[in-house]
């Protein structure tokens, strides 16, 4: 494990070349990894560590488009791929990813196959932490183990695809086994991450929920929302108002920031430009830091978990979820977007 010093705060990481690949396949030799849910990250997950050597089954409801889709990625029924009982029954580490309202409902049956010495999984720290509300107590003979990748199940098979790897966190709630350490890391490795920092459950889901609300999809949909609108209300055309808003963004200056970081990307903008963003950013700072200080109370206090609950149980849910979706894709600007980017230049 190596240190890194951020500013004086100390940090533990571990990088592919201290915890390689082929350190990860002998610590996990003998396991059998279920990947339970093929959703949002099972596929990503599933996929690169089948990739890597590891061996994998998946658990899914038969008959849903997830089964089929894993049938299409090549897992075969009854052989690699089981119904999510049979499968948690069959692995020693179980990777509980399943959305956070399935879990809770799965969670009865699920945890009847965690026996004494298999692995809990999960990707996000919602379940143990607001395990009050969601009755996920696990078995106090098992390890509970976390890595959380920074991005979609999208993402990291695709930067997997590449040659690449997407950070992820990890963390350990329970080393019941003396285990839990080496397996957390060499499944964190064998799923492809680029690197792995050290965090806790409670930090993971604290930081991931209010990272989701603000400037990963809520407050960065807000803004875009605003500046697009007073454009138009100027009298700028579609086009003109989300090319200066999204487009050039996402297309030229995020892909900078990535690169080498915001002050890199500021280097290579125009004077004009530099001045402006230095002189605004203090403004849109102190805007928004009381809807942060709000969003982040909200978190820690189990609002935003009771709300998810609530929200994601309910048997309309998804059609509630599709109308909302659908204002969202209907709205101007991203039916701006839709010709933005049906016009950009094939490679």
């Amino acid at each position: 494990m190596a240190k890194l010093n951020f500013g004086g705060t100390i940090e533990n990481v571990v990088t592919r070349d201290e915890f390689p690949l082929s350190h990860a396949r002998e610590v996990l030799k003998d396991e059998t990894i279920a990947i339970i849910g093929y959703g949002v990250q099972g596929p990503g997950q599933a996929l690169n560590l089948r990739d890597n050597g590891f061996r994998v089954i998946v658990g899914q409801r038969p008959g849903t488009p997830s089964w089929d889709k894993a049938v299409r990625d090549g897992f075969v029924p009854g052989e690699s791929l089981f119904n999510i009982e049979e499968a948690a029954a069959r692995g020693t580490v179980v990777q509980f990813l399943l959305s956070d309202a399935a879990q809770i409902a799965v969670w009865p049956s699920l945890k009847t196959h965690l026996t004494a010495g298999k692995a809990l999984y999960f990707s996000h720290g919602f379940g143990i932490t607001y395990k009050e509300r969601t009755g996920i107590i696990p078995p106090d003979d098992i390890d509970v183990i976390l890595v959380a990748p920074k991005g979609s199940g999208t993402s990291l098979r695709r930067l997997f695809l590449a040659g690449k790897g997407l950070n992820s966190s990890y963390a350990i709630f329970q080393d019941a086994t003396g285990k839990a350490y080496e397996r957390v890391v060499a499944l964190g490795i064998g799923i492809g991450s680029g690197y792995l920092f050290e965090t806790t459950f409670q930090k993971e889901v604290y930081s991931d929920l209010t990272g989701e609300r603000g400037t990963l999809m809520g407050a960065i949909q807000g803004i875009f929302e605003a500046q697009y609108n007073e454009l138009r209300k100027h009298g700028h055309t579609p086009s003109e108002a989300f090319n200066e808003t999204v487009e050039e963004l996402t297309e030229s200056l995020m892909p900078l920031v990535a690169e080498n970081g915001m002050d890199w990307m500021y280097a290579n903008c125009s004077t004009t430009a530099q001045r402006g963003a230095l002189d605004w950013k203090n403004k849109f700072r102190d805007a928004v830091a009381p809807v942060f200080s709000q969003l982040y109370e909200s978190v820690s206090s189990g609002q935003e978990a009771q709300r998810s609950i609530d929200t994601n149980s309910q048997p309309d849910y998804r059609i509630k979820l599709e109308k909302e979706l659908r204002e969202l894709r209907e709205s101007e600007m991203w039916q701006a977007g839709q010709v933005v980017r049906s016009l950009r230049p094939k490679s």
